[in-house]
């Protein structure tokens, strides 16, 4: 018999489900069972099939909302309100599948324009790439599951995914959905291991596409070990910088900047968390972003009205203590929060000016912190901005369309913001990071396309 482990909330710690813990053997049981799967062409998925069972799937999850909604909250910390968003953005993410392969095409390459390629004709069309190995972060557990394996089966390939051992049951109710929407065994599996087991899944010569959310010391490290062969994709964290000059419409900014900063506790790889601030606005952009964190809701995150809930386990709240401390000892000053509500929940900070080689000015602090630093110049701000070796989203705040342009050229990051926060995204958009935040985009449509290689037709005839 399996062994199985339980999960638990993050806020109080009560157990809220029992799931199977994979050994190395059974892991590797799924993996031939993947590639099997793959080559059976026989029994190969039409196309007009994947779309019928993501359509069922559409049916099934739009029954389970609330329950769907609950599941994930209850694993994850999310705040209730939000968590049901992310269900309905799963919902959307499986119709973005089934949209897409409406539009899923080659294209003619042309020839007969030289006398070498006279009489052919040639044309490119998708093929799935094969076995897809996702290994999934804990901070949306359904959301990211359905982002990792709704594109590879809507494109043919089967799928193991690893959820975070903290948050397995969504991915696991995800692959469970699948099934009852008459997808066939071996097409997607989830598996809940070790980190042995985890490397062995994204590592094995079968798997033709590893997908990977998560930090980045592990996610270049298995980059480093794959196989030959298997393309890889990447999402990490950023330190998300935020320019505001002065003729920002500071109003309608503060409920934009505290949603991007806090929202699911600044667990979130694009949360907003550095925030430059022209002099001449800095002690106003101060005070109110610091009164909108004060009347934060925190607490138990099935209370429909908490607005912030707790951080994924308790050694994330030391943590993030520690570096929060660590701000004061090097210049920072706190205008809210800075303390730990419980074993489990910190409260919503604003920290005004530490040092730029603070911790929490130099990484990913994955907690409700976020710094406000004033700057003179915005050439200089920039520069402050791009002083680390992440890139991913950024923003600026400016009625003025030069400055604006200029600070998105400028601007290390994959998307750079207007007048809204860093944590905005659409599940259709191209979403991930560059340089040390990740390797390639994702999104639903970016996704199906890094899970398809695409194969040349060429025809030669004398009646061309």
């Amino acid at each position: 018999m399996s062994k199985t482990i339980e999960v638990t909330s993050p806020f109080d710690g009560k157990v809220v489900g029992e799931v199977p813990f994979s050994t190395t053997q059974e892991v590797q049981e799924a993996i031939d069972l993947a590639q099997k799967t793959f080559l059976d062409h026989k029994n190969a998925l039409p196309k007009f099939k994947r779309i019928e069972i993501l359509e069922n799937v559409m049916k099934i999850m739009s029954s389970q909302v609330e329950e769907l909604t609950k599941l994930c909250a209850s694993e994850g910390g999310k705040p209730y309100m939000d968590s049901k968003v992310e269900v309905n953005r799963a919902i959307n993410g499986v119709q973005l599948a089934i949209e897409h392969l409406g539009a899923f095409e080659g294209k003619e390459i042309a020839m007969g324009h030289t006398a070498s390629s006279a009489n052919r004709m040639a044309y490119t069309f998708k093929e799935p790439i094969g076995v897809v190995a996702a290994i999934s972060a804990f901070n949306h557990p359904f959301n990211l599951a359905v982002h990792q394996v709704i594109p590879a089966i809507a494109v043919g390939c089967p799928v193991i995914i690893k959820p975070a051992t903290q948050t397995p049951m969504s991915a696991i109710k995800l692959v469970e959905i699948l099934e009852e929407a008459g997808l066939p065994k071996g097409w997607a599996q989830a598996v809940v291991c070790g980190r042995d087991a985890g490397e062995l899944l994204a590592t094995s010569p079968k798997v033709d596409f590893l997908t990977f959310i998560g930090s980045g010391a592990v996610g270049w490290y298995l980059n480093s070990k794959v196989s030959n062969g298997t393309r890889v994709a990447l999402e990490h964290g950023g330190v998300a910088p935020v320019i505001v000059e002065p003729d920002a419409d500071i109003d309608a900014m503060i409920p934009d900047l505290g949603k991007g900063g806090f929202y699911h506790a600044g667990q979130v790889c694009v949360s907003v968390q550095r925030v430059y601030v022209h002099e001449s606005i800095c002690d106003e952009v101060a005070t109110k972003l610091t009164n909108y964190a004060s009347n934060l809701v925190v607490g138990d995150q099935m209370d429909p009205k908490t607005e912030v809930g707790p951080l994924i386990n308790n050694n994330e709240v030391d943590r993030v203590e520690e570096w929060v401390n660590e701000a004061v000892q090097k210049g920072g000053k706190i205008l809210t929060g800075g303390k730990r509500i419980s074993a489990s929940c910190y409260e919503p900070t604003v920290i005004l000016n530490p040092a730029d080689d603070a911790l929490v000015s130099t990484k990913e602090v994955f907690g409700p912190v976020v710094i406000i630093y004033s700057y003179s110049d915005i050439d200089e701000a920039i520069n402050r901005a791009n002083s680390l070796e992440v890139s991913f989203q950024a923003a600026v705040f400016t009625k003025n369309i030069d400055t604006a342009l200029n600070a998105v050229k400028r601007l290390n990051g994959t998307a750079v913001m207007v007048n809204d926060h860093t944590a905005f995204r659409v599940d259709w958009m191209p979403f991930g990071g560059a340089k040390a935040s990740g390797l390639g985009l994702g999104g639903i449509h970016h996704s199906m396309e890094e899970m398809s290689n695409e194969k040349m037709m060429v025809i030669k005839s004398p009646v061309l």
